[in-house]
């Protein structure tokens, strides 16, 4: 699919919001995972550091903006819960149909 213009500066425009919220949500997820008092603290500290190194790696926390890749990248983005489908109604319908055909297909996969 052809990207249009305004699909690409809006992305560009968006990711860095929904970055900053999805990690938000992490940090509070964090948060709850050290607070737990019910388990020792080595093993709070381990489960943060292996969450921490898996979360690091995800679409929310650190993305390449790449116009070819975009709806792949918007696909991660709603596989990872960083943003919803809901998120995509600014969009061009266009793009948010392939983006949904990405979703079904990695779906398929797993």
């Amino acid at each position: 699919m052809d990207i249009r213009k305004q699909d690409w500066k809006l992305f560009r425009e968006k990711v860095p919001e929904w970055q900053e919220l999805y990690i938000e949500k992490l940090l509070k997820q964090y948060i709850t995972l050290l607070s737990d008092k019910s388990s020792y603290a080595s093993k709070r500290f381990w489960e943060l550091d292996e969450r921490i190194r898996k979360d690091k790696r995800t679409s929310g926390v650190q993305l390449q903006l790449d116009k070819s890749e975009m709806e792949i990248d918007t696909a991660h983005l709603i596989m990872d819960g960083a943003i919803a489908l809901d998120d995509l109604s600014d969009f061009s319908q266009e793009f948010q149909d392939s983006v949904k055909g990405f979703i079904e297909r990695f779906s398929n996969w797993e």
